[in-house]
């Protein structure tokens, strides 16, 4: 069964060994868990809020239903559902199985003034999933939310031209599970992969891991059915067209502020017949940045490359315990010319494809790793980072059994600006939590990376607090510096997780004035009732 109040199956644990908690302590001080809410506490407080919507027979306000509904995976989410402060909760919650029944379900809401929050595997780090608060626009109306998880359907696969038309619900292990029965697979996996949809992937604009290979999300979507509030949006399929702006791109990265998106057609592959994955060291983070970059510009093919700075490398490494083993490691690198100690960095890289092509590219990327020191430990670390690749994410629960939080930050710049932006992120962090008093944890990896530059991707472990208004004060501070930081270094304000409420107080930076009028512009003539304007991505206008 899937936790109420934190990530993933609630049979699945990770735990930190005695090495890994004394390194914490270490770095960041020791620390109590606070207790946690019960869920029978949580629900009562649910119940406490009668529903605001009429009786509709494909609608449930059942308190558990309504308060799974609410909540996502972000931050925010974690400490009001295990401190207990669960505050505006949706009014109703129904499972359509049709575009039919979405479209019954908007027209519905949409004549008792409801707003309509839609959710697929309610796997968002941004605050998606949170109903408007009293007091804030939109506060006063009821909220329907659409779990998406029954539209699940393979709907059509076209092996002439590699096209699968799925429901826009169906979670990404039943997608590909759906796919690889006949051969064929999508290749999109994003940590949340686990619960995450493909509809979910498309309005977020998501990053899988291998994106180097498949692409991201945008590369894959290639057509699809969106029920807006104003009527039924269909984008057809095309290799390629020069006829005018993309209809694409109004879903793509649209958050469900324009409606929901419920079928989708992807672009699809063979399964491959090798895949590997390689873990390289290199002496420190120039050289590290310089050989992936190099990689990466060379176009080699490579499915995935990823590179940890000397932090998340030493934090790694601690993390995984198994003294002896790192130990063996350390003398290997000191052996082979690789400095040992806390400036090596680790870098991770996928080859997937044909034989001869996996052969091909792992001859060119050694001898490009070569030049700038780099000494490779074969398929070791990359075959236990591929058993673990979506188990990583339970981390965050053991963490907090400890008293630690986990969140973190993601952004892209151009290569001259990566060192100073990761360095101004980290930064950030440690100066928001100092000022109260804490000490955190920062570390990075660049876990996407382009021939123009790379995504930064930072993560912050910090004490919880015994309270929650001390904890939210503290992951505020953070939220809001390094957010600052990000847009002050010319960074997007999301590279892969989508905008959400968190962060769409910052967007406006990326976009300007005009181009925020002009996505104004577009919701108003998709939403001009503001059925689906609950904060996501765009504040509410008033009607």
């Amino acid at each position: 069964m899937r936790r109420w109040n934190g990530w993933g199956d609630d049979t699945i644990n990770a735990e930190l060994n005695p090495d890994a908690l004394a390194f914490l302590r270490q770095q960041i001080g020791a620390t109590e868990a606070p207790q946690d809410a019960s869920l029978e506490a949580a629900l009562a407080q649910v119940a406490q809020q009668p529903s605001r919507l009429p009786p509709h027979p494909l609608v449930s306000s059942a308190p558990e239903h309504r308060l799974q509904a609410s909540f996502g995976q972000s931050m925010g989410d974690w400490l009001r559902l295990r401190f207990g402060r669960i505050g505006r909760v949706s009014d109703g919650v129904a499972w359509p199985e049709s575009s039919a029944q979405v479209r019954e379900l908007l027209d519905w809401a949409a004549a008792v003034g409801a707003i309509v929050i839609p959710c697929g595997g309610a796997t968002s780090v941004v605050g998606h999933l949170s109903p408007p608060a009293a007091g804030e626009s939109g506060g006063s109306k009821p909220v329907l939310t659409l779990m998406l998880s029954r539209l699940r359907k393979l709907l059509q696969l076209d092996t002439v031209s590699q096209l699968a038309s799925f429901q826009a619900g169906v979670a990404g292990p039943d997608l590909e599970a759906q796919l690889r029965a006949q051969g064929w697979m999508l290749g999109h996996y994003p940590q949340s992969y686990e619960y995450a949809t493909l509809g979910g992937w498309i309005v977020t604009r998501s990053s899988g891991q291998q994106s180097a290979r498949y692409g991201r999300i945008e590369a894959m979507f290639a057509g699809g059915r969106l029920e807006t509030p104003t009527g039924t949006l269909e984008i057809p399929t095309f290799p390629a067209s020069a006829a005018g702006p993309d209809l694409r791109e109004w879903v793509l990265g649209s958050e469900g502020r324009l409606g929901v998106l419920t079928e989708a057609s992807v672009r699809v592959q063979r399964l491959p017949e090798r895949e590997r994955f390689v873990g390289v060291f290199l002496p420190g983070w120039a050289e590290g940045e310089a050989a992936a970059r190099e990689l990466a510009q060379a176009r080699l093919g490579l499915s995935m490359l990823r590179l940890s700075n000397p932090v998340e490398t030493l934090t790694t490494l601690r993390l995984a315990g198994h003294a002896k083993a790192i130990a063996w490691l350390e003398r290997y690198l000191a052996l082979r010319g690789c400095a040992a100690g806390d400036k090596k960095v680790l870098l991770m890289m996928g080859l997937t494809g044909s034989k001869a092509q996996v052969a091909a590219m792992q001859a060119q990327a050694r001898a490009i790793l070569k030049r700038h020191g780099g000494v490779s430990t074969g398929t070791v670390l990359g075959a236990k980072w591929q058993a673990n690749r979506f188990r990583g994410v339970y981390l965050r629960n053991a963490l907090w059994a400890q008293g630690y939080a986990v969140d973190t930050m993601e952004t892209a710049v151009d290569w001259p600006r990566v060192p100073a932006t990761m360095a101004a992120i980290e930064a950030a962090g440690r100066e928001a939590l100092a000022a109260l008093g804490e000490r955190c944890h920062a570390y990075t990896h660049l876990s996407h990376v382009y021939a123009q530059g790379s995504s930064v991707y930072t993560t912050f472990v910090f004490r919880i607090g015994p309270d929650f208004e001390r904890a939210w004060a503290r992951w505020q501070a953070l939220k809001g510096a390094v957010s600052q930081a990000i847009v002050a270094s010319g960074g997007t304000i999301s590279h892969q997780h989508g905008v959400g409420k968190d962060h769409a107080p910052y967007l406006a930076h990326e976009k300007g004035a005009r181009g925020m009028q002009g996505l104004q512009a577009l919701v108003a003539h998709f939403d001009p009732q503001g059925v689906m304007a609950s904060g996501n991505l765009l504040p509410p206008q008033p009607r």
